[in-house]
């Protein structure tokens, strides 16, 4: 990969990007708090999960598991098992960002969907790093931080849609797209009309 120096306007973009990713994704800790504490974990179990377990999508399916009366060791192998695509992510940004030692360990805990997509297309280690650790402990910070604000709330907040924050996976989505929409045949192709329909309702 070339290594020339990111201008502060190249450095600027990619932290702006890593921002905006993180706080679209973050805000949908808000709902895992509610969630997991309406499936009968405590505020502090719930805090833990994400400090320490920190992949949305496992935490959920944890969640899910133990509202509808499973076990929690089946909760945990069910979280482990879609857990393991971010080993993929791993074999695939070990290279690109080059750390090693406490530095690699560190950067496991953050290895999630959106630091590696806001990582893994830069042409330079530097930004591949910025892009990569802006995002990851963006999103980390808010995660948590939303984990706690839903967990507290409970009840009071329950179903996530009752303040639209299913949206939120797809704000996150469009998050990661935007940057890419600069380019004239990115915009082609996402413009494009799908092949098929939905079908209509009665």
């Amino acid at each position: 990969m070339s290594e020339a120096p990111l201008s502060p306007d190249e450095r600027a973009g990619i932290v702006r990007d890593g921002l905006a990713v993180g706080v679209a994704t973050g805000a949908y800790g808000v709902g895992f708090g509610a969630v997991a504490v309406a499936s009968g974990l405590s505020v502090a179990q719930t805090c833990v999960l994400s400090l320490v377990m920190f992949t949305g999508a496992s935490q959920f399916a944890l969640a899910g598991v133990v509202a509808a009366g499973g076990a929690p060791l089946s909760g945990a192998a069910t979280a482990l098992l879609l857990g393991t695509r971010n080993t993929l992510y791993g074999l695939r940004m070990a290279p690109k960002l080059g750390w090693r030692g406490w530095r690699r360990a560190a950067a496991a805990h953050v290895l999630i969907d959106e630091s590696t997509a806001m990582s893994v297309n830069r042409e330079t280690t530097e930004a591949a790093r910025l892009g990569f650790l802006t995002t990851g402990v963006a999103v980390f910070v808010l995660w948590n931080l939303a984990t706690a604000i839903g967990a507290l709330a409970g009840e009071a907040v329950g179903d996530p849609r009752t303040f639209g924050l299913d949206a939120a996976v797809g704000a996150a989505f469009l998050a990661l797209l935007w940057p890419r929409l600069q380019a004239r045949r990115n915009v082609l192709v996402a413009s494009r009309p799908l092949p098929w329909h939905w079908p209509r309702c009665p």
